[in-house]
C-alpha cells in the first residue's frame, strides 16, 4: 500500500510539473506574438524565396502564419525547417491543393493547412470544446474558416475581454491583439507541449474539422 501511495504521489507531481511546463511556455508565446504588435503593420502573401532555416520575410510585413512561426522560433520551434522535414518523409500527409510535386522549403509553412496538419501530426491538437472561451489558454493556437474557404490562424493572449481571451494575428493589417476568437467557425485548435516539441504522433489522426476546409485561392498562403 505503501509503494502504491508513493507511485501516485510521483506521477501526481510529474503530471503538475508537465501542466506547469505548458503554461509557462504559452506565456512565453504569448509574449513573443505580442512583441509583432505595432513592427508588423502589413499583410503581404507575395510569394519568397527564403533562406533555410531561419528564413524570413522583412518583419514590418507577412501573412498569418508569420506570427506563429515568428513566435515558435522564439521559444526555440522553427516551423520552416520542422514541417519542411515533416513534409520530407511524408508529402502525401499533406494537403495537395498548390500542384506542387514536393515540398518548398519557402511556402510551406506559411500556409495554414500545412501548419495545422503539422500540429496534428504533433499531438497537439485539442479537439473539444471549441466554440467555449475556458478552454483556450494563453499560447495556444487556432485556425478559423473565415468563409468561403478562407481560412486564418492565430495565437491565443493572456488578455481577454469578459470572458473571451484576445487573439493574436495579422488578419490583413498587420498584427494586432483583437476580440475574434468566436466571431468565425474556429477549425483547430493546438496546444505546443514542452514534451512533444518535434515527436511525431503514434497514430495520427487527421482533425475532423479537416471535412469543413475548403481549399484557397490559388497563390494564397491559405
Amino acid at each position: 500500500m505503501k509503494s502504491l501511495i508513493a507511485l501516485l504521489a510521483i506521477l501526481v507531481l510529474i503530471t503538475g510539473t508537465h501542466a506547469e511546463g505548458d503554461a509557462t511556455l504559452g506565456i512565453r508565446i504569448v509574449v513573443a506574438a505580442r512583441q509583432q504588435v505595432g513592427v508588423t503593420k502589413e499583410y503581404d502573401p507575395a510569394y519568397t524565396a527564403l533562406k533555410y532555416p531561419g528564413g524570413d520575410v522583412p518583419l514590418h510585413t507577412g501573412v498569418c502564419c508569420d506570427v506563429i512561426v515568428r513566435a515558435l522560433r522564439q521559444v526555440g520551434i522553427d516551423l520552416q525547417k520542422a514541417v519542411h522535414e515533416d513534409m520530407l518523409k511524408d508529402f502525401s500527409a499533406y494537403p495537395h491543393k498548390w500542384g506542387l510535386k514536393g515540398p518548398d522549403k519557402n511556402i510551406d509553412h506559411r500556409r495554414v493547412p500545412n501548419l495545422t496538419r503539422y500540429f496534428e501530426r504533433h499531438q497537439i491538437v485539442m479537439s473539444e470544446k471549441l466554440k467555449l472561451p475556458e478552454a483556450y489558454r494563453p499560447g495556444d493556437i487556432v485556425a478559423w474558416n473565415l468563409g468561403s474557404g478562407v481560412l486564418h490562424i492565430g495565437i491565443v493572449s493572456d488578455k481577454s475581454s469578459g470572458r473571451t481571451p484576445l487573439i493574436i494575428h495579422n488578419i490583413g493589417g498587420g498584427t494586432k491583439e483583437e476580440d475574434i476568437l468566436l466571431r468565425y467557425q474556429v477549425i483547430g485548435h493546438y496546444r505546443v507541449r514542452e514534451d512533444t516539441h518535434g515527436v511525431p504522433a503514434k497514430g495520427s489522426q487527421r482533425n475532423p474539422a479537416e471535412t469543413n476546409r475548403m481549399p484557397p485561392a490559388a497563390g494564397s498562403h491559405n
